[in-house]
This record gives structure tokens, C-alpha cells and sequence, in this order.
């Protein structure tokens, strides 16, 4: 696929086709990355995205509970 370079005030861009933002899920930003001699764009992924619904989801199933007691028996607190 061949895509030209645009001006954009005093500067160049590159417009991406619909279809490649919506399949690629590519929103506000992308991660440019140059290597070998070719320029990779990435979409920009939101951390922690699908967290609260994963919570949500471990919630529902009791699948929410501590893997290791957060005070173990030999703690010392009078220090």
C-alpha cells in the first residue's frame, strides 16, 4: 500500500486510511519505531485498558481472594 505525504501547516504528515485506524484500533497517538532501515508505526496501547472489567469479571466468580495472607504469624508491629 503507497500512502503520500501531506502538508500540514510548516509540516509533512501522513494520512492513514479509515480502515487502517479502525482494524489497527489506532486512535490519538502511535509509537514510531525505526529499525532497519524502516519506519514501523504502532498504535499507542492505554495501560491497564480491560482492567475493571477483568476485576469486575474476578469478582463475579470469587476468583478475588488474597494468594498469601497480607500479615504473616511472625511480624513484629512494636518497632
Amino acid at each position: 500500500m503507497e500512502a503520500s505525504i501531506i502538508k500540514i501547516g510548516n509540516s509533512k504528515g501522513l494520512r492513514l486510511p479509515k480502515t487502517i485506524l479502525d482494524k489497527y484500533h489506532i486512535k490519538d497517538k502511535v509509537e514510531l519505531i525505526l529499525k532497519n532501515g524502516y519506519l514501523i508505526i504502532k498504535p499507542v496501547k492505554t495501560p491497564r485498558q480491560g482492567w475493571e472489567k477483568a476485576f469486575e469479571e474476578m469478582r463475579r466468580k470469587e476468583d478475588d481472594k488474597l494468594l498469601i495472607d497480607d500479615i504473616f504469624e511472625d511480624e513484629i508491629f512494636e518497632e
